[in-house]
């Protein structure tokens, strides 16, 4: 019997003042800015045509504003789960990448390129936000879900993606950041065993991706 295929939408949240202004977000609770509003109010309407059964989010204002955008009109509650958050960037939160790199230019760097060490010095590892982000869809992924989305940020959707589909960590950093308010899509089912990337930072023109893990 052909195994049933499930759904997994990874959205990031929307615009936010610190994205613009390429400062490292992490654990701090920054809301959604005018534009990320208009954003996640956008997104909404092509991922409902997803008929999604189920939304967990970041407890972090910034996504639960974005998940309330589809959850309004999808008529879903929202589940809050503080394993779906952003990497807490230690030393480095709150700063910009040309502050970050002024002051802790090793780290940084080997950081970016997808080593395991703690986020600036004190914060976590890419290993951990993977376990806590995975662990999180797993125990709201039952079989009656077809389709779950799961509204988080950037940096956590790069380590979910890694791990869902079994890639080594040192090739995490290969895999292309999601615009503000856009998606991708993991399905089970298909023909390997395991999870398939069918989609990647859908919903976005080709435009900068800001907040890159306050790299750029």
């Amino acid at each position: 019997m052909a195994q049933a295929r499930q759904r997994v939408v990874l959205w990031r949240h929307g615009q936010t003042n610190w994205n613009i202004e390429n400062r490292f977000q992490g654990h701090s609770d920054i809301p959604l800015n005018e534009v990320g509003l208009q954003q996640a109010e956008h997104a909404a309407p092509l991922l409902l045509a997803l008929r999604p059964n189920k939304i967990i989010s970041s407890d972090l204002i910034r996504a639960q504003q974005t998940a309330a955008a589809l959850a309004k009109i999808a008529a879903l509650d929202i589940s809050i789960d503080a394993g779906l958050r952003e990497t807490n960037g230690g030393n480095w939160e709150g700063k910009t990448g040309a502050e970050n790199r002024a002051e802790d230019y090793d780290r940084f760097v080997n950081w970016l390129d997808g080593d395991d060490q703690p986020a600036g010095q004190t914060g976590e590892r890419r290993s951990e936000i993977a376990h806590r982000a995975v662990n999180a869809i797993n125990a709201a992924l039952h079989d009656d879900i077809s389709t779950l989305i799961v509204v988080t940020h950037g940096g956590t959707a790069r380590c979910i993606l890694g791990k869902m589909l079994d890639m080594p960590m040192n090739q995490w950093s290969a895999i292309g950041g999601l615009s503000n308010a856009c998606w991708s899509i993991l399905e089970s089912g298909h023909h390997r065993n395991g999870w398939v990337l069918v989609e990647h930072n859908s919903g976005s023109l080709p435009e900068p991706i800001y907040g890159e893990e306050s790299g750029a």
